[in-house]
């Protein structure tokens, strides 16, 4: 097999070449050569880390502490996922909760993708770092306030999904404990298992809510979230295999709704695990190269409501600690590698259809998907304790057309093709609540631009992604009065260069690799404004036989930083050859963030 095939067939993402089966790998492996004296020295397990915000609570002593699972996932494929008993602290005050995920591993092993669901709902969806013969461990901690009105109930289920092969080969098992952080900040405070929604109607009137409250999740978390997901024999997320693999959950929600939201998981794999540098179809027929890797660089994730398309995700290109070139991912591990993004679409303006009483079909589906992704999402629901039955009716709807435009040149081996997509959509629905009457408008617009240049026969690739998608929300009395909003601009930009050399059999190849990868955002909430911005960039080379990388180098270094009504933090940290060079932290605002010309700084 030429070494260039074998590239994109393993999802390195690199150049094409003569026609012969492809790997049926997804990721690259480290190999015991390519690990040996990079660790064997200090013969100490090492962490691995993905970098982000501390949480404001990581300086509280929490109100109590809740272990929900520690499990050795060893040999687990085609297995259900590991059940545990849930119920909520009892005699606890809290406010706050946080889900604490660590792990550890020694050995060979790919990553892994995974999941926490609580009743069926996504708490978590994360991936593993690949071990080394010195072990490796890491942890981190996730806001899951969203949820709290799940974690206030006793008696559930849940469950947690690590599919992992252990052979002779392949010798990595995951030692992992979750556990939950509950803290107390001081406000609205419960002792009561199921006392949330009670707080609400007793301490709270809704036309409060209705006025003040955040429209961020977490800021005021659901009064109940039915999950729209699979029966949990494989999982409770949906496997898509192809465009056509739609799939729907009917619902009826309750009759005092006020407010919806639908919180999306979303993670590519297989053939698609790196869309975004996939050739056309007729690219890789017209060279005959026998790969699967193509149908093209665009992919969106719909939502549908009774077949309407009623919002959408272009989702963040997430890279696992076995792609691109391993080397990069340890310790450091890509954006989200640890805590791969939900995706939040209003569901409000919709209302007047979903209050009839009757079942309506929440649908999935990827466009233009190949095998595989896996999604399923959470319906977040806000309940009027005043009101045994909301009224509500639609004002708006346009249906969100897409327009996607593809423009391809190539001569063999060589040659561009560019991809640029949009769509734009406009909901807007009453809702008469004991709040009072409030209309809800809801804006989003999506754009999405991709080339993908190949020359030198193949051997040289180059990738330019970007998305970009700016939200808003706006609550307005009848009158015109605009009582809460809410605006979002996030942008995930990425390059990529790869230059590939083959060596004496054509399973061998020495590759050169250039990375960029971003996620940058702005929101205004009311008249509070937050700026976030991350970036990683990456150099580096391998020497691969087969799917093992015997040797190499890999140089990553990060800077996230932060400003909001918090305050600001930024860190700055580097890594080469398997250890971090240089980490450095800043809790200190360069000017206050009161400041509103802050956002362009």
């Amino acid at each position: 097999m030429h070494p260039s095939l074998l590239l994109l067939s393993l999802l390195l993402l690199l150049p094409l070449s003569a026609a012969s089966p492809p790997s049926p790998l997804h990721q690259l492996r480290l190999s015991t050569t390519a690990l040996h004296g990079r660790h064997s020295a200090a013969a100490q397990p090492q962490e691995q880390i993905e970098v982000g915000r501390p949480l404001p609570f990581d300086s509280l002593t929490p109100s109590c502490t809740l272990p929900l699972l520690s499990h050795s996932f060893g040999n687990t494929i085609n297995l259900p996922p590991t059940p545990a008993n849930y119920s909520a602290p009892r005699n606890c005050t809290w406010t706050n909760a946080v889900l604490h995920f660590s792990a550890a591993s020694n050995g060979t092993q790919y990553d892994r993708i995974a999941a926490v669901w609580l009743s069926g709902v996504e708490l978590l969806r994360t991936s593993t770092p690949e071990p080394t013969p010195d072990g490796i461990f890491w942890s981190f901690r996730k806001d899951v306030t969203r949820y709290s009105s799940l974690l206030r109930r006793s008696n559930l289920n849940l469950s947690v999904m690590l599919e992992n092969i252990v052979d002779e080969i392949y010798t990595g098992i995951y030692h992992v404990n979750i556990t939950l952080l509950f803290y107390n900040n001081g406000t609205n405070t419960c002792t009561s298992c199921c006392c949330s929604r009670k707080l609400k109607k007793q301490n709270r009137p809704l036309s409060l809510i209705a006025l003040n409250a955040s429209l961020e999740l977490d800021e005021n978390p659901a009064d109940l979230i039915i999950p729209v997901s699979a029966g949990g024999e494989e999982g409770f997320w949906f496997r898509i295999n192809s465009e056509s693999d739609a799939v729907y959950q009917g619902i009826q929600i309750p009759p005092n709704t006020y407010r919806a939201v639908i919180e999306v998981y979303v993670s590519a794999h297989g053939d698609d695990e790196f869309w975004y540098t996939n050739p056309p179809d007729f690219y890789i027929e017209s060279n005959g190269l026998d790969t699967k890797r193509g149908h093209g660089a665009y992919r969106e994730v719909l939502v549908k409501l009774d077949d309407n398309v009623v919002g959408s995700v272009l989702p963040f290109p997430v890279i696992f600690t076995g792609g691109i070139n391993p080397l990069f991912w340890n310790p450091i591990v890509a954006i989200g590698a640890f805590n791969l993004p939900s995706y939040e679409i209003e569901l409000t303006p919709f209302l007047g259809m979903l209050l009839d009483g009757k079942v309506h079909y929440f649908g999935l589906g990827v466009a233009d998907a190949i095998p595989f992704w896996l999604v399923n999402a959470n319906l977040h629901l806000w309940l009027d304790d005043g009101a045994e039955k909301v009224l509500a009716g639609p004002i708006k709807y346009s249906d969100p057309n897409n327009c996607v435009e593809r423009e391809s040149s190539f001569a063999k081996l060589d040659g561009k093709f560019e991809t640029e997509g949009e769509r734009k959509s406009e909901f807007s629905g009453w809702v008469f609540s004991s709040a009072g009457n409030f209309t809800t408008h809801v804006t989003t617009k999506l754009e999405f631009e991709n080339e993908i240049n190949y020359k030198s026969n193949g051997t040289n690739l180059k990738v330019e992604h970007e998305v970009n998608v700016k939200k808003t929300i706006e609550i307005s009395t009848p009158s015109g009065g605009t009582v809460n909003s809410f605006s979002v601009e996030t942008k995930y930009p990425l390059k990529l260069k790869s230059t590939t050399v083959i060596g004496a059999g054509p399973e061998n190849y020495l590759c050169s690799i250039e990375l960029e990868h971003s996620f940058k955002e702005e929101k205004k909430i009311g008249n509070l404004k937050s700026k976030l911005e991350n970036k990683q960039e990456c150099s580096g080379w391998m020497f691969v036989h087969d799917h093992d990388v015997l040797s190499g180098s890999g140089t990553t270094s990060q800077t996230y930083t932060v400003k909001d009504s918090q305050g600001c933090y930024t860190r700055k940290i580097s890594a080469e050859g398997g250890a971090v060079g240089t980490d450095t932290e800043n809790f200190l605002c360069a000017r206050p963030v009161s400041d509103d010309s802050f956002l362009e700084t």
